[in-house]
């Protein structure tokens, strides 16, 4: 069995320098409407139609989806 490079029975009592906490990105705080503005660029938006849609069942809506995510632009 291989010894702990460090002794695991000593206690730590302080540290030292300071806590770093990453960011969360998915956090709204931090996004602007530039970085929207630049994704949507990027990427292009998805153009799926908005509003309410009825289908009689979710593969119905599943394949009326697809066709609009993928449908070529004007």
């Amino acid at each position: 069995m291989k010894q702990p490079l460090f002794n695991v029975e000593e206690k730590v009592d302080r540290l030292v320098g300071r806590c770093t906490h990453v960011p969360d990105g998915l956090s709204t705080k931090t996004s602007s409407k530039a970085d929207s503005i630049a994704w949507r660029k990027c990427f292009g938006s998805v153009r799926v139609p908005r509003g309410v849609f009825r289908f009689k069942t979710h593969q119905e809506a599943d394949q009326w989806l697809w066709r609009m995510i993928t449908r070529p632009e004007r």
